[in-house]
């Protein structure tokens, strides 16, 4: 599914993002270009160097309940 990037994803909304997608037993992927990361990696998701406007892919089983969470938190929003 493919998200777009709301604030930039740096230290406390990373650190946010890593705690939520732990949760999940699911390998959690997220795609930028040519890089992909497991978004319960810290290092892995600081190195993406997201900023805002721009968008990735989340891949993983169930991927709706997930985005929803992360849409609440303000950090992606669905693109269509």
């Amino acid at each position: 599914m493919k998200l777009k990037v709301l604030t930039p994803i740096f230290a406390e909304s990373a650190s946010k993002l890593v705690n939520v997608a732990s949760k999940y037993e699911s390998t959690i992927l997220i795609k930028k270009n040519h890089w992909v990361v497991d978004a319960k990696s810290l290092l892995g998701l600081l190195a993406l160097a997201l900023q805002p406007g721009q968008v990735v892919e989340l891949s993983m089983e169930d991927e709706e309940e997930l985005v929803t969470v992360l849409t609440d938190l303000k950090l992606f929003e669905k693109v269509e």
